[in-house]
């Protein structure tokens, strides 16, 4: 028998409850796995995965009439065979403002597709408390049914949350430690001197370029050699991993998927448009994101500035929240682009977003392998990105997207240009797009390939 062949423990009623450590909450969604955690055994140590059944011993028929059981549940449990272990846990640890990022659209999605691979997974998030934008990243996890662990984090000395989080280790057996920022690589540290446990973290993106952050990149610099695994999400992060000394052995490189069922077109671009108040004939230019300088968002405004002036009928449409609102919303109205430009804020769905645009643009000055972009793809838009990081590995200029240099204006022009004028070249991009991800970006694959690190490590 494999691991994941059978459902482990008894399947919940179809509601969501929650569970309350000091100040953590729990959020259960239906899953096959028991959510009670009196049914959790000792955490995964051997090498093995396959539960083990050993044989009753050999009992002399008189001498077991003459020592009768004294109860039927004795009776019962003496023919009973063990119960197959609990499985692995593993606990997904992440610092988030807001609703969060990229990094959400993976961790929330994992748990559904490592349950049937033999893994229980739990997403602990710490989180500034009464912050509004957590209840949007509650009800995501509810749509994917992952387990979901509130911690309320008071900022960088709030030394509570250690006590809460041991207390979620304990609770959930938990096996393995996953963590996904500087904060949560060290609290992994210091937790596994109090629960045994092994170590794993993911390297979505590097936060020295940030000015207001250079010791929380100082911090993971000390950390993450010190993990048992490090997956590094595109080639340039793996190498700056390796770089401030993890192991090359330690080093991994899993790169960003896509559940490509998930993502499918279901409109057409002119009843999405309709859906949004948009002109169906207009060319639209999309792009998602975080509104911060690093996005380059700026740049794609200038670049919509100069395509008008080519007498090009485009429109923008940026979707995201954040501190450059502001500037950017400053920029609009000097360039007079207040009836093409729409920074549309935060959406819970970007869907019919993404259906509605002829063009997805990435303008960003950095970025690991951006969830958007292969969003964008599955979702069989074309797309025009900066030459960034692992970027190129997904985008092969020419062929399913165009590549420019970060802060390029003319080249950034010069590619949207191309593309918004030829009609054929937009649906080939289309095309090859969703083929690339499909074959190359599968979220099932790439959650296969993680069970399997899971695998090795426990097996050591």
């Amino acid at each position: 028998m494999r691991r994941g062949d059978r459902s482990w423990g008894p399947r919940p009623e179809n509601t969501s409850s929650s569970i309350t450590t000091g100040n953590a909450v729990c959020y259960r969604w239906p899953t096959r796995f028991s959510h009670n955690p009196d049914c959790l055994r000792a955490p995964h140590r051997g090498a093995g995965l396959r539960p083990t059944l050993t044989p009753l011993p050999a009992v002399d028929i008189a001498d077991s009439l003459s020592q009768p059981f004294t109860t039927l549940s004795e009776a019962l449990d003496a023919d009973r065979p063990p119960e197959p272990p609990a499985p692995p846990v593993v606990l997904d640890a992440r610092v988030v403002t807001g609703a969060g990022g990229g990094p959400e659209k993976t961790i929330l999605n994992s748990p559904r597709f490592l349950e049937p691979l033999g893994y229980k997974m739990v997403c602990a998030y710490m989180h500034p408390p009464g912050d509004p934008g957590f209840e949007v990243l509650k009800q995501k996890a509810e749509r994917y049914r992952a387990p979901l662990v509130s911690i309320p984090d008071r900022g960088a000395w709030d030394w509570r949350v250690i006590s809460q989080m041991l207390a979620v280790c304990k609770r959930e057996r938990v096996t393995v430690w996953h963590g996904h920022d500087y904060k949560t690589n060290a609290l992994g540290l210091l937790l596994k001197r109090l629960w045994p446990m092994r170590l794993v973290t993911t390297v979505h993106g590097w936060v020295q370029h940030t000015s207001r952050t250079p010791l929380y990149y100082r911090i993971d610099q000390l950390c993450i050699p010190r993990y048992e695994r490090v997956i590094c999400v595109s080639d340039d992060l793996l190498e700056e991993c390796l770089r401030v000394g993890v192991p090359a052995k330690s080093c991994v490189l899993l790169e960003n998927g896509i559940d490509t069922a998930e993502y499918a077109r279901r409109q057409t671009r002119a009843t999405a448009k309709a859906a949004l108040g948009l002109p169906p004939d207009g060319l639209l230019i999309g792009a998602v994101g975080r509104l911060s300088g690093e996005k380059g968002f700026d740049v794609l405004i200038r670049s919509v500035h100069q395509l008008v002036a080519r007498g090009l009928d485009a429109r923008l449409v940026i979707v995201g929240e954040g501190g450059e609102r502001g500037p950017l919303e400053a920029l609009i109205r000097e360039l007079d682009l207040g009836q093409r430009v729409r920074l549309a804020g935060w959406q819970a769905d970007v869907r019919g977003f993404f259906e509605a645009m002829d063009v997805f643009a990435l303008s960003s000055l950095r970025e690991g392998l951006p969830n958007v972009l292969l969003e964008a793809m599955a979702l069989e838009v074309p797309v025009v990105s900066t030459r960034v990081n692992g970027v190129p590995r997904l985008v092969q200029d020419g062929r399913n997207g165009f590549l420019v240099n970060a802060g390029d204006l003319d080249g950034l022009t010069r590619a949207l240009a191309g593309l918004l004028k030829n009609d054929g070249l937009r649906e080939m991009f289309r095309a090859a797009g969703r083929r690339t991800v499909e074959t190359r970006y599968s979220f099932a694959t790439r959650m296969q390939r993680l069970a399997r690190l899971y695998d090795e490590l426990l097996a050591r």
